[in-house]
């Protein structure tokens, strides 16, 4: 129903406001999930993670995040980006277990602007990631997501060190 008192510009202004305060919320608990607060600011943290990668001998093969073509929109967006981590070694090892689990990569940080100007860190362990691909490729993907479990637990640790 076509309501004429009712402003298109003031409803566009209420759906940003909400798109806003929404992505400034911190990342809560949930199963699966690393989460790590830092009391780093949002570039130094993204730039750490980066380096802490290529250091544990994976790639970052992805990057997307709302940022920046939020800004050029004039929507102001707290830091807020996806960096997909991976390395070709592990995808032909993964391939050779499961054709269906490689959708999975790469796995993602997540690196998120807070209000008090610090970042935090966030990512789904591989083990959860791939566990519904265990019943088709069995112990072996269990021990390959363990070992990615280990080299994203070493990338946080080291992104994370002041």
């Amino acid at each position: 129903m076509f309501r004429p008192h009712v402003r298109p510009a003031a409803t566009l202004i209420g759906a940003t406001l909400l798109l806003v305060t929404a992505a400034s919320a911190e990342i809560t608990a949930r199963p699966g999930w690393e989460i790590h607060a830092s009391s780093k600011d949002y570039a130094t943290l993204l730039a750490d993670l980066k380096s802490a990668v290529k250091d544990q001998g994976l790639a970052v093969v992805t990057e997307a995040g709302p940022t920046d073509a939020a800004a050029a929109r004039g929507i102001t967006l707290p830091g807020n980006r996806v960096v997909g981590v991976f390395a070709n070694d592990y995808a032909v090892e993964i391939l050779g277990l499961s054709t269906a689990a490689m959708i999975e990569a790469p796995i993602r940080f997540y690196v998120t602007e807070e209000a008090d100007g610090t970042a935090t860190l966030a990512y789904k362990t591989p083990t959860y990631v791939f566990a519904p691909y265990l019943p088709e490729a069995g112990d072996k993907l269990g021990s390959v997501a363990a070992r990615l479990d280990a080299a994203f637990a070493a990338i946080a640790t080291s992104a994370l060190r002041d």
